[in-house]
């Protein structure tokens, strides 16, 4: 049953299913716990229990999918050395250090700053834990930061020169780690995860409102999402925006595809729906926009955007994969633009809590970030196909000398087991979303006080008094 299977592109599924079920958890994380700093912030500064409440809620969230992230990464890590060898010896001067790092900088401080934040809420001094809050934010950050410089340096390769036997050798890690297309790609993950984390709080917060549980929290839930919406969103168009343009520069090929373009074109179209036929260099039942292509991509109605014909036919990417992933992505940002949208109108007709569609459309919308990464991340990495390093090393050549057979059952041991694992997790994380916050949890009453130190200190400037517990 084996005999007619190809290695390569079960390597590749195989990695694609892995990756996949990866990306979700740093992308809703990144954004959690930037949330959750804010969320200790604002109790810190106003003494309200309801947002000690909804932390010390998340924050569990937080942890289970901080578990599940680490245990998928690991396993990515293990795919390089049995599936991607060739890769990992042609390219590990350059992506073994950058992965390195990750690790030395950003999971240390992540794993060892996050017990204070599960376990010392009564243990430690509210100033104290709030800094460990903020290490573990920032910490998020810099893992971004250094996978994404590895993963954007496949996609721009920069810095580097070709030594014997094929290897690559860093020539300047200034270049390797800024190269071209890492700034657009590193401010565009870091806002898609911030939406995640926003439209997943939303979703929520609409839940508990429409149930009419949980009210006060629901609130704080539903309007700081809201928030993020409303000044996140439109600025997420505004950097896909600048990364296309990059992307146009360095890898034409991949928006060609993108756009469903095979011909070069002066006044190129914008094509709204299709199908790219590959084997017909075409892309049917097309619904066009004149000229629009041109002015997005060159900022004239009459530049020139390259089709995918001017490639060779082994340098092209899947153009329906890229084609109606792109549509996805872009379809549900535009989405999220209109939900900001009608929450500042709702919000000024003092509606906004209590509008029942619209705890509806958030709760609809509550898996819309997850969906959106998922799509851009196989845009940009079917998009770079037929290459593993843009213009130096092809997939094809950088795969394992393993037989399609153990590559088959290996990944059917991944789908039993992800399935199983991630399963699990999945259900505990939803057990804590129907339990809900739990009101007075977050009271410091390890320290003597019901109020935080820096409300107590501006009563204490005001001549006021604090009750001591």
């Amino acid at each position: 049953m084996f005999e007619n299977l190809d290695p390569v592109f079960l390597a590749r599924v195989q990695f694609a299913f892995t990756v996949s079920f990866h990306i979700l958890f740093p992308s809703f994380t990144i954004g959690l716990a930037s949330w959750l700093a804010v969320l200790e912030w604002r109790w810190l500064r106003t003494g309200k229990q309801v947002y000690a409440d909804v932390y010390k809620m998340w924050v569990k969230i937080f942890a289970v999918t901080f578990g599940m992230g680490v245990v998928s990464g690991v396993v990515l890590s293990f795919q390089f050395g049995t599936n991607w060898s060739i890769f990992s010896d042609a390219g590990g001067n350059i992506i073994g250090p950058l992965l390195g790092y990750e690790v030395l900088t950003a999971f240390f401080l992540e794993a060892s700053f996050l017990g204070i934040m599960l376990f010392g809420w009564n243990r430690v001094s509210p100033r104290l834990h709030f800094a460990a809050t903020l290490i573990v934010a920032a910490g998020t950050l810099v893992s971004a930061f250094w996978i994404l410089s590895a993963n954007s340096w496949m996609q721009t390769p920069a810095g580097f020169r070709v030594g014997e036997h094929g290897l690559l050798y860093p020539t300047d890690w200034l270049e390797v780690i800024f190269n071209p297309s890492f700034p657009y790609r590193f401010i565009h993950m870091v806002t898609a995860a911030y939406l995640t984390t926003a439209f997943t709080v939303a979703g929520i917060g609409a839940f508990y409102l429409w149930r009419k549980r949980h009210i006060a929290h629901a609130r704080v839930m539903l309007g700081m999402a809201m928030i993020m919406a409303v000044c996140v969103a439109p600025l997420q168009l505004l950097f896909g925006d600048m990364h296309g343009l990059n992307t146009f520069a360095h890898q034409p090929a991949k928006v060609a595809a993108m756009e469903g373009l095979w011909e070069t074109t002066r006044g190129a179209p914008l094509v709204l729906f299709g199908w790219p036929d590959q084997e017909a260099e075409i892309t049917r039942y097309a619904v066009e926009v004149p000229k629009l292509s041109s002015l997005i991509l060159t900022h004239s109605l009459d530049g020139e955007v390259r089709g995918l014909k001017a490639w060779p036919e082994n340098e092209r990417p899947p153009a329906a994969v890229v084609f109606w992933t792109f549509r996805i992505m872009v379809g549900l940002g535009l989405l999220m633009i209109a939900t900001g949208v009608a929450a500042i109108v709702l919000y000024l007709r003092k509606r906004l809590f209590e509008t029942r569609w619209f705890q509806y459309w958030c709760m609809a919308l509550t898996p819309a970030g997850f969906v959106a990464v998922l799509a851009g991340w196989f845009v940009t990495e079917v998009g770079r196909q037929p290459w593993i390093v843009q213009g130096v090393l092809r997939t094809s050549d950088a795969v394992s000398p393993v037989m399609a057979q153990s590559v088959a059952l290996s990944l059917a041991a991944f789908i039993v087991v992800y399935l199983f694992v991630f399963g699990a997790g999945t259900y505990y994380i939803l057990h804590l979303i129907n339990k809900g916050p739990e009101d007075g949890e977050g009271v410091y009453g390890g320290h003597g006080m019901d109020q935080p130190p820096l409300v107590t200190d501006v009563a204490r400037k005001k001549g006021g008094r604090h009750v001591q517990s």
